[in-house]
């Protein structure tokens, strides 16, 4: 798990290129801000989360690994706890926040319409 990225992802690219190439600008990973968002956008008071459907738990499309049950289950869950209690505190900070899903990222026009309605 050591080789596993939080920062930089196949994913967290994408959709920063996509982000940029709309013409919004943004700061990455703000350590001041709980969850440390992946894109914020200061003068809106919004932040963009981009989620990997395993380790964030997207009910959609992923499941818990067969082998070590007793290992994963609470390390996932304790992910997404952690997760849910980030957005609450930025909620109650002022600020909204988006997340996006690995799995989302392979509609672009839909990505991009989401982003555009959230950031408008």
């Amino acid at each position: 798990m050591a080789r596993i990225r939080s920062k930089d992802t196949k994913p967290e690219l994408t959709v920063r290129r996509l982000v940029h190439g709309m013409g919004y600008r943004y700061r990455l990973h703000d350590k001041s801000l709980p969850g440390h968002p992946d894109m914020v956008f200061r003068r809106r008071s919004k932040v963009i989360f981009v989620h990997g459907c395993f380790w964030h738990r997207h009910r959609n499309c992923c499941r818990v690994p067969s082998s070590r049950r007793e290992y994963w289950l609470p390390k996932l869950e304790g992910n997404a706890a952690r997760d849910k209690r980030a957005r609450e505190t930025l909620r109650r900070m002022g600020w909204r926040s988006l997340i996006i899903w690995e799995c989302e990222i392979a509609h672009r026009k839909r990505l991009e319409q989401k982003v555009r309605a959230f950031l408008a």
